[in-house]
């Protein structure tokens, strides 16, 4: 038995793994690289293995990192089943032709560039019909459901509390005579998020393929998350101005929708005020998206089932209204009235936020309040950390209006989490490979196993093979040419890393330049950064350039 590490090792995206195992190929997770154009280049890569031979994919949840690319595989060629919950398979039916939808859009802006430059035109990575043709082979399974595969292969998804329909993945290969578990954990969940169950407990594995997204930081604010979420809305709606939300479609706003319902019937002083004023989900994929919680009860913890059994509808309040068309979206603009607006993209990179945010970023009364990560390079990160002016839609937008972060909301496990869920392990695994993470997370939680648990662990980079016996893991030689081109992508990554560093150093020293004029080596030392800064740049444009 082999197993292959295609994506998300030592990065955070592109979940995709290949288990090979008497004589069936199984991949598990099959996800996009997201964040720097360098990383989501390696989606356009071939494949490294022959499509046709792949016999299922196992599918951890929806999130597009571990299912964006099930319609290129489709597409070409594979002609397996794929396994995952009913929710996770409802969430693919609108979040894949989504994606289909946004990935045609993008090729058809670079090849505007393109044909401008006299370069040859490109195709999309796929459509949106190419992403409904790949529904047809989903085969949706309910949690704890044992599936025989061929090839004596067992496997069986428990809740990972991550996101509705998220799984925690169990694989039993029966090979020469001996029975050797897997556990995939895919995105392992916090426990108390609302709507969610927490993270099922499993009991063994001889091997482990474990996330580590959080795994050198705790979560903070997860306690008063909601009492600071209502003090920004109390304070800016008095001040008279607007509340935009940038918030994923998926998980979070209905998350964020969850806590506002709770707090909007409460008769305190201090929270009654959100009985008058107007939410609105203004992304249609959110909208879509909701409408899938509100038919998966059967996901729901215990406290979202009482509010169910009492007649309520968790995901539904007096002021709350779902804006579809871009009429309506529009509108939002045009009312005076103080209101929150709940919109996508979560990092500001696409979709109607970004009409929010010019509207809104200018204005001293209103608030921005980011929940959920900002990765570098993106317009929610530049904005987060700090940004005077900001180019939207083609304008440049100057930021007068209040930032917040509130780090409590998060659909990933943090370090305390990801530990106590292992030590509930009865008989703990031969070796833990650590993958979904960005090194010094990855580091950080390979010591603290060795040291708390006295385990084994490897931190696999793309194209890693390992040999799965019973008794132990054998590297093998790797898989491809796929190490190179990652040791490629990592040094890009740097060069982006110290680019971005550099901005905001550059920045911080134009405030000291300003209040000490006189200090020479001061000035010195911010004409350096920014001409290193300069030639970074160049670098970055002349790779991009090729990149289009």
């Amino acid at each position: 038995m082999k197993l292959i590490f295609l994506g998300a090792a030592q990065t955070v995206t592109g979940s995709c793994f290949l288990l090979q195992a008497n004589n069936k190929n199984i991949l598990i997770d099959c996800g996009m690289f997201q964040g720097t154009s360098h990383e989501e280049n390696l989606n356009f890569e071939p494949w490294p293995f022959d499509v046709t031979s792949i016999d299922y994919l196992l599918l951890t949840h929806a999130h597009i990192d571990h299912s964006g690319k099930i319609p290129k595989l489709c597409k070409d060629g594979f002609k397996g089943k794929i396994y995952c919950t009913r929710a996770t398979a409802d969430l693919c039916a609108i979040m894949l032709p989504d994606s289909g939808y946004i990935q045609e859009s993008e090729a058809e802006w670079k090849n505007r560039k393109r044909k401008r430059a006299g370069k040859a035109l490109i195709e999309p990575l796929y459509t949106y019909q190419d992403a409904l043709k790949s529904l047809e082979f989903f085969e949706p399974i309910a949690y704890h459901e044992v599936v025989n595969l061929r090839g004596n292969i067992t496997i069986k998804f428990s809740d990972a509390g991550h996101m509705l329909g998220s799984s925690i993945l169990e694989i039993w290969v029966n090979e020469n005579n001996e029975e050797t578990k897997l556990v995939f954990t895919g995105d392992l969940g916090n426990h108390d998020i609302p709507i969610l169950k927490d993270p099922e407990r499993i009991y063994s594995a001889d091997y482990l393929i474990m996330e580590s997204t959080y795994g050198n930081r705790i979560h903070k604010e997860r306690e008063n998350k909601a009492r600071k979420l209502l003090n920004i809305i109390e304070e800016t709606i008095k001040k008279g101005g607007n509340v935009i939300i940038p918030s994923f479609a998926v998980g979070r706003t209905q998350e964020i929708i969850y806590e506002l319902f709770k707090h909007n019937e409460v008769d305190e002083d201090d929270v009654n005020f959100l009985n008058s004023v107007p939410v609105y989900v203004d992304s249609p994929l959110a909208i879509s998206a909701t409408e899938v919680f509100r038919n998966s009860l059967d996901c729901y913890d215990d406290e979202a089932r009482y509010y169910i059994k009492n007649g309520d509808n968790p995901l539904d309040f007096p002021t709350l209204a779902f804006t579809r068309t871009p009429e309506e979206s529009k509108s939002l603009n045009e009312d005076k009235e103080p209101k929150i607006i709940i919109s996508a993209s979560g990092m500001c990179e696409a979709g109607r936020i970004k009409h929010h945010l010019k509207h809104n970023l200018w204005r001293d009364d209103s608030t921005i309040l980011f929940v959920g990560y900002q990765a570098p390079g993106t317009l929610g990160r530049r904005i987060l950390y700090g940004a005077k002016k900001v180019k939207i839609l083609g304008e440049e937008i100057s930021i007068n209006a209040r930032i917040e972060n509130i780090e409590g909301y998060s659909g990933h496990a943090d370090q305390e989490g990801l530990l106590n869920w292992l030590k509930k392990f009865t008989k703990l695994p031969k070796k833990v490979f650590i993958v979904h993470g960005e090194p010094e997370a990855q580091e950080t939680l390979a010591k603290l196993l060795k040291k708390q648990l006295n385990l084994d662990t490897a931190i696999p980079e793309r194209g890693d093979n390992y040999e799965l016996t019973l008794h132990k893991a054998i590297p093998q030689k790797p898989f491809g040419e796929l190490k190179e081109n990652f040791l490629r992508l990592q040094l890009l990554a740097q060069v982006d890393a110290l680019s971005e560093e550099l901005y905001f150093l550059s920045r911080s020293l134009n405030k000291e330049v300003l209040n000490s004029k006189e200090d020479e080596e001061l000035m010195f030392i911010k004409a350096k950064i920014e001409d290193v800064y300069n030639q970074i740049e160049h670098i970055n444009k002349i790779i991009n350039n090729k990149a289009i």
